[in-house]
């Protein structure tokens, strides 16, 4: 059975995920006020309204409660952003993904009961900083306000080195919690496999535990 998704808001972080999720086979169900929008992304989605997201009795009369997720991407209107995520826990939808556009507006969607808060523009900041910053750092994703993963692609001062020669707990406070060897996982390494060329690590930390691994690895290049 094909999952069934929500997008409300077309603008460029709306109309991504439509893409994506048209590109995974979910039947995508679409709401945004303007009517352009809604035309632009026709080849994407299995249904598309014309509509206002603040409306609960359209909402209601869609039958939005019945979707697996539904993600509200509005932009710039902070109001009907929280309001619509209001709604739609009120209608009993089961989880609701909503995009924020800053810490506070962050703050107020958890508040109100959103499951899941995204905060695009910043995230995206912060993975092309970490890639500035250190030449190593394949991605970055973060897990929690203080805590985020990694994706670091092992240089010559780590190869052939054991994991339990290298104490990167123990000196940085960080965890390898998977070793990504040509496109094999490898899951809780143990602590006696030796890092090669071309391993990319996993790692899991503070983001300042996490910072001071890059610049103390790139000092040693």
């Amino acid at each position: 059975m094909k999952k069934e998704i929500a997008v409300i808001g077309l603008g460029r972080f709306g109309g991504s995920i439509v893409m994506e999720l048209s590109e995974m086979d979910v039947d995508v169900l679409v709401i945004d006020t303007d009517e352009a929008r809604v035309n632009e992304y026709q080849d994407y989605y299995s249904e598309g309204i014309i509509g206002d997201s603040t409306d609960e009795a359209m909402l209601k009369s869609i039958g939005i409660d019945n979707y697996d997720n539904v993600i509200v991407a509005i932009g710039d209107n902070i109001q009907a952003s929280i309001l619509s995520t209001l709604i739609l826990k009120d209608l009993g939808v089961k989880k609701v993904t909503t995009k924020a556009q800053n810490s506070y507006h962050g703050r107020v969607l958890e508040k109100i009961g959103a499951d899941i808060v995204v905060h695009p523009e910043r995230d995206m900041g912060r993975r092309i900083a970490h890639r500035l910053v250190s030449s190593s750092v394949v991605e970055y994703l973060e897990v929690s306000t203080s805590h985020s993963i990694i994706e670091y692609s092992a240089n010559a001062k780590l190869e052939n080195k054991r994991i339990s020669d290298l104490n990167i707990r123990e000196k940085f406070g960080i965890s390898i919690i998977a070793i990504n060897r040509d496109n094999d996982i490898i899951v809780s390494p143990d602590p006696q496999i030796s890092i090669l060329g071309g391993d990319i690590l996993i790692l899991i930390g503070s983001d300042q535990q996490l910072n001071h691994f890059e610049k103390v690895m790139e000092r040693l290049k």
